[in-house]
């Protein structure tokens, strides 16, 4: 496996992981408690990000420390209601925080193979983070869906 093209991937992930996060905040600025944790989520992939950057050279590859947001689209006149909108939000958060979780396995084995001490223990201090914001995005789609 090229350990460089994995870390690409995984950083793209992350990148998109951060976008979901920071649009799921930005829809939902009045509900606090989905508000902030998006943005808390949002800056440990954002770490994540500094991390995988400081790493890439090691692997020939240069990564963006803090790629800026893409611009989502807010809610407006003909979207969903809030609950099913944020049902659309935390399914999509759940998506990308697998994508990533699957990524940092990926990576994983790959630093087991050629026995990259520095990249596993990378791999083990970012990972968590990661099965942290997936288990958040479930259990508030199952606790949204029961709302709606």
């Amino acid at each position: 496996m090229k350990i460089g093209l994995a870390l690409r991937e995984l950083h793209d992930a992350e990148v998109e992981l951060v976008r979901t996060l920071l649009r799921t905040a930005d829809h939902h600025r009045s509900a606090h408690d989905v508000h902030h944790l998006a943005l808390d989520l949002a800056a440990w992939s954002r770490r994540h990000l500094r991390e995988l950057a400081a790493i890439g050279g090691r692997y020939g590859v240069d990564l963006v420390q803090d790629p800026a947001p893409a611009h989502g689209k807010h809610a407006q006149d003909g979207e969903p209601d809030e609950g099913l909108l944020l049902l659309r939000d935390l399914r999509e958060v759940h998506v990308r925080a697998s994508e990533v979780s699957l990524d940092w396995e990926l990576v994983a084995q790959a630093a087991q193979a050629t026995a990259d001490e520095r990249l596993l223990d990378l791999v083990r201090q970012c990972h968590p983070d990661t099965l942290r914001q997936l288990c958040w995005a479930n259990a508030h789609l199952k606790d949204t869906r029961r709302r709606c």
